[in-house]
């Protein structure tokens, strides 16, 4: 079983600890992210494993075979397309399990950037262009590197 983490750190009191394992094809994404207003926000996984510009020095969504952005389960999304968390009493605590990120292999997130964005995640259906980028998901509250745990 491979094994990832990632601890969240942003501006204020924005943080969060979220912990990755792979079993065969299938990652399991629990977390817990403190100092979120109530409601969803955007989880990404973006390109770059690099923090010395804040959270936009981690560039777009992590997208290896060029698609448009979606939901988890759509077969057109970014591979980095994680949805949303949602967050009751400034905290978030979550489990997402998907068969499109790895731990491992060519489509690996290890060494890439965890995001959790201000707004929600429109999915991908909200109706311009920015949508199919972004998801309209506003700015980046907290990130982090996803590094290999034991």
């Amino acid at each position: 079983m491979a094994k990832a983490v990632c601890v969240l750190k942003g501006s204020g009191d924005t943080c969060g600890v979220v912990h990755f394992t792979q079993e065969g094809n299938v990652v399991t994404v629990k977390g817990t992210i403190n100092g979120l207003t109530d409601g969803d926000h955007g989880f990404h996984i973006h390109c770059y494993g690099d923090n010395t510009n804040g959270c936009m020095s981690a560039g777009p969504h992590f997208n290896p075979h060029n698609k448009s952005h979606g939901a988890p389960g759509d077969a057109e999304r970014h591979v980095g397309d994680l949805g949303n968390v949602t967050a009751k009493d400034g905290v978030a605590d979550f489990v997402i399990t998907d068969k499109v990120i790895s731990l491992e292999g060519a489509d690996s997130i290890i060494g890439r950037t965890v995001v959790v964005h201000e707004k929600a995640d429109d999915l991908g259906k909200g109706g311009n262009s920015e949508s199919l980028v972004t998801g309209n998901a506003g700015g980046r509250l907290a990130c982090g590197v996803i590094g290999i745990c034991q």
